[in-house]
């Protein structure tokens, strides 16, 4: 079976733009993402993921201060290369079914992770997913690839 992969954190910002921070549990809306987020809606990047391993990477860099929902990622994960999972790749993490909607995306300008590093992860291995079935999701869910 190999490694297993899990959440680590789960992470919300109110507004857009914002570093996140980590919350106990979320619940992730069918074709809405984890309510009260900013960048929950109707559209294709409802949530976003993150491997702590890219995390770890930037710590190596010396960056400090680094930790879960700074790259302004939903979930933080562990055990899982996220980056390299096709587009369509359906994944249930705790009660939630969720779809590999894009991979990666556009820094934003004044993004404050590059400001500070001059590089940021999430445009190169963060994913984003839409949500196919409503649930809970908390730290130490497993990640099943369906």
């Amino acid at each position: 079976m190999g490694i297993m992969a899990k959440v680590i954190a789960i992470n919300i910002s109110e507004k857009k733009g914002e570093i996140k921070h980590p919350i106990e549990k979320g619940f992730f809306k069918e074709n809405h993402g984890l309510i009260e987020d900013a960048h929950a809606g109707k559209w294709h990047r409802q949530v976003s993921l993150l491997g702590n391993e890219s995390i770890e990477k930037m710590q190596r860099l010396g960056i400090e201060g680094l930790s879960p929902g700074k790259f302004a990622e939903n979930i933080t994960t562990e055990g899982l290369v996220l980056y390299e999972l096709p587009i369509g790749t359906k994944m249930k993490i705790g009660e939630v079914l969720m779809e590999v909607t894009q991979i990666g995306k556009e820094c934003h300008e004044g993004c404050e992770i590059r400001k500070l590093t001059g590089d940021c992860i999430m445009p190169k291995e963060g994913i984003f997913t839409k949500i196919l079935k409503s649930g809970w999701i908390e730290p130490g869910d497993e990640i099943e690839i369906l």
